[in-house]
């Protein structure tokens, strides 16, 4: 028997605060991460020691932790398909932003390379600025960095994802690489840099909108013959045991110590080691952690998703691939 709205009610208010503060937390230990290695600011953690310092970071967390309590308590009594609904707004919007930064950067800084390589820079831009451009802490900053605050204008102005054509720019980035070896015995590191920037790019961060589209490809024994409500609890299982732990594990790991994974490159702007290349090395270690940021912003949205779906909210999405399916041919 299914439970009246009064039984639920409760429940559903814990799920929405749950994954909003994860969200907010997922941000929060982002902003921290900045505070500590960027601006040599203490953690949170220091204010728990009582050694002084800590309480912007602290800051972060209890506004993490605000925003579930709000959102739980403002949206009190309505389906939580409109959480959903937001939070994968969310993820789609740092999606597009990444797309549009990768594509701008890889232009940019291919173009650059080629120029510096060929010895063209020296004459269009002049020594002083052809010397700074030759230098990967001030391309990274001068350079790269406008060009990713581009792409975030660009994502709050457009509402397509356009992997499609990052896939496309793949395919052009490859062929150019390879007609410039075999046929005009050309070739320079930035051109192969130029083709991992942007696969690396297309499979990290197509990631969760693949995962919003159900699109991954599953080992279906079981799944695709469950009910709804089964489904709804394989989904959410799922992202809290599975998802969810795995994206903390790259951030943790990845961002614990000014030393990580993620951090060390980003702090030190890393290059590849051959001169020709582009200096782009550093932004793919940070692709690792925005692909688990993207990803723990789509597990929050996907464990709403799950519990509408429990609940028997209806779905007009999927109810509109549904009825795609059913009119194509064959069906």
């Amino acid at each position: 028997m299914a439970k009246s709205p009064m039984t639920r009610a409760p429940m559903v208010a814990l799920f929405r605060f749950a994954a909003w503060a994860m969200v907010g937390v997922t941000f929060a230990f982002v902003g921290e991460n900045y505070l500590m290695f960027w601006l040599g600011w203490p953690g949170a953690l220091a204010l728990l020691r009582g050694g002084g310092g800590g309480l912007a970071a602290a800051g972060l967390y209890a506004a993490a932790v605000g925003l579930g309590l709000a959102m739980a308590v403002l949206r009190a009594g309505r389906g939580v398909r409109g959480d959903y609904d937001a939070i994968s707004g969310i993820a789609g919007f740092i999606a597009r932003a990444a797309f549009f930064a990768v594509v701008l950067v890889g232009v940019v800084d291919v173009a650059v390379s080629f120029l510096r390589i060929e010895g063209f820079l020296t004459r269009l831009v002049g020594e002083g600025l052809a010397a700074d451009l030759g230098l990967a802490r001030w391309r990274g900053p001068n350079v790269h960095l406008p060009l990713i605050l581009a792409g975030v204008v660009l994502a709050a102005v457009t509402r397509g994802l356009g992997f499609i054509w990052l896939g496309l720019l793949v395919v052009v980035a490859e062929l150019a690489l390879v007609i410039g070896r075999f046929v005009f015995s050309y070739e320079q590191a930035f051109m192969a840099d130029l083709v991992r920037l942007w696969y690396a790019g297309l499979f990290l961060f197509a990631s969760a909108y693949t995962l919003v589209e159900d699109g991954h490809v599953r080992v279906d024994v079981f799944y695709s013959n469950m009910s709804r409500r089964a489904k709804a609890v394989v989904n959410g299982a799922g992202s809290v045991l599975l998802g969810m732990p795995l994206c903390w594990t790259i951030l943790t790991f990845g961002m614990q110590s000014a030393a990580s994974a993620i951090n060390a490159p980003i702090l030190s702007i890393e290059t590849g080691q051959q001169g020709s290349g582009m200096f782009t090395k550093y932004l793919m270690a940070g692709y690792l952690g925005l692909f688990a940021v993207l990803m723990l912003v789509q597990f929050s949205g996907y464990l709403l998703k799950a519990v509408a779906d429990w609940h028997g909210e209806p779905d007009p999405q999927a109810d509109a691939r549904a009825a795609a399916a059913a009119a194509a041919p064959g069906h």
